[in-house]
């Protein structure tokens, strides 16, 4: 069934040209496998995964009986003072695929709501242990953390930035990790620019490491534009942090659960931060859901003073929702029975080889890769950025194809089942729409 556009007003889109859409509406009614249905019936290639989160696929059967089976249960159950067993079970299960040590799960509803709740626990663990000075976050340039006040504060994206204020006091950023002019077309992780991260000491010099409590990053930029780390980056960032007694956030919403190759970002590139901030992934995308993994030491720090007062004052009303906590264990049960968090790593290769071919068509003036994530960076149209890849997302739902746009990169982040036939046919799409907009 056809859009009836007489009742689209109503809702305002997030992140959405709204007037441009509502003119001629892209409406999903169905998804399976790796195949989304409109309301015209047509079938569209899922090319990144609903929104970087459905990375076991459509429908999977699993995760659709857990929740129905859950809502029938126990639909609710309070967070504050009381549990269920679903969410002891899913930490549990959680904790078990994480880098050693982040090994307590404290759950959120979202990316965003992940974000501010890494950066409230980084300032109250300094608090706790009698650093109370250590009270400033540190971001990067071209980063991504949600919507909420911390997180666009620590982002460094600016059209999520600028109409919002002065933000969150106390937040600087370090350097982004993009250097086309040594890196551009390279497979997989770039060779140069381990030493952008020396850019944090630039700003202990000019804040003093007693004043920062915590240094945020996405191991890969994916909303941004997927930009990733060069090889040695994320190390020395480690090491600087470790140097000054700073904390390591690393936000995963979009690499976690298998996108990189490994169930965690932090694991295909060998560092391991104090804090780690999940989403997406953790219910494939069925019911809102987020997490922050803590290091043992971070926990433990609140773990002080009467037992029957509450350390740490903070949480949501659906934390740990029944529903979603069941849509986590079937998930993690759907990535385990086709081994799909390490599927990317096996896949990598002919995925990286098909984006590659790319590097000659049309203005296209990057190509960057890593486990099954792309961007394919574009060059903008004289005075008017972001239009040629617009124009190239809209030729590609056309043709039944679903990509992702920010500023001029189309990222492609498909889901982990991807076959061969996939690649080619978004290759294929891809490429013609290239050509046409040429």
């Amino acid at each position: 069934m056809s859009a009836d556009v007489s009742k689209l007003d109503a809702y305002w889109m997030p992140f959405t040209a709204n007037r441009q859409f509502k003119q001629a509406p892209r409406l999903l009614t169905q998804a399976d496998g790796m195949f989304f249905r409109d309301d015209k019936g047509r079938e569209v290639l899922d090319g990144i995964a609903g929104l970087w989160c459905v990375n076991a696929g459509h429908n999977r059967p699993r995760i659709v009986q857990a929740i129905q089976q859950q809502a029938a249960e126990l639909d609710f159950a309070p967070p504050f003072q009381m549990g269920h067993p679903k969410a002891f079970e899913l930490a549990e299960r959680l904790a078990a695929l994480t880098p050693a040590g982040l090994n307590r799960v404290f759950f959120t509803n979202s990316g965003s709501e992940s974000v501010e709740t890494a950066l409230k626990m980084a300032i109250a663990y300094h608090r706790v242990r009698g650093e109370a000075s250590r009270t400033r976050l540190i971001g990067r340039e071209r980063g991504y953390h949600g919507v909420n006040f911390g997180g666009i504060s620590v982002g460094g994206m600016v059209a999520n930035r600028k109409m919002f204020g002065s933000l969150l006091a106390g937040v600087d950023h370090i350097r982004h990790t993009h250097d086309p002019a040594r890196n551009a077309f390279s497979v997989g992780i770039p060779p140069h620019g381990a030493e952008f991260a020396d850019d944090l000491e630039r700003l202990v010099q000019l804040h003093d490491a007693s004043t920062i409590a915590a240094v945020i990053v996405e191991p890969v930029a994916g909303s941004t534009g997927v930009l990733i780390p060069p090889a040695g980056y994320l190390q020395r960032l480690r090491d600087i942090c470790d140097k000054h007694g700073i904390l390591l956030i690393f936000d995963e919403v979009i690499t976690g659960f298998g996108r990189t190759g490994n169930p965690f970002g932090a694991q295909t590139f060998g560092v391991t931060p104090d804090l780690m901030t999940v989403a997406k992934g953790i219910t494939n995308g069925c019911v809102p859901m987020g997490a922050v993994f803590a290091q043992q030491k971070i926990h433990d720090a609140f773990m002080t003073g009467p037992e029957h007062l509450i350390e740490f004052f903070h949480g949501y009303t659906y934390s740990a929702h029944p529903l979603a906590c069941a849509a986590g264990i079937a998930t993690l049960d759907t990535y385990a029975d086709d081994n799909l968090l390490t599927r990317a790593a096996r896949m990598q290769d002919e995925f990286a080889a098909a984006l590659h071919s790319l590097r000659d068509e049309p203005n296209v003036i990057d190509v960057r890769n890593i486990g099954l994530v792309g961007g394919v960076e574009l060059k903008p149209l004289d005075g008017q950025p972001a239009k040629r890849a617009f124009n190239i997302f809209l030729d590609c739902w056309e043709q039944g194809l679903l990509i992702r746009t920010t500023g001029d990169t189309i990222a492609l982040s498909p889901p982990l089942i991807i076959e061969s036939s996939h690649i080619e046919r978004i290759i294929d799409t891809l490429r013609g729409a290239l050509r046409r907009a040429a």
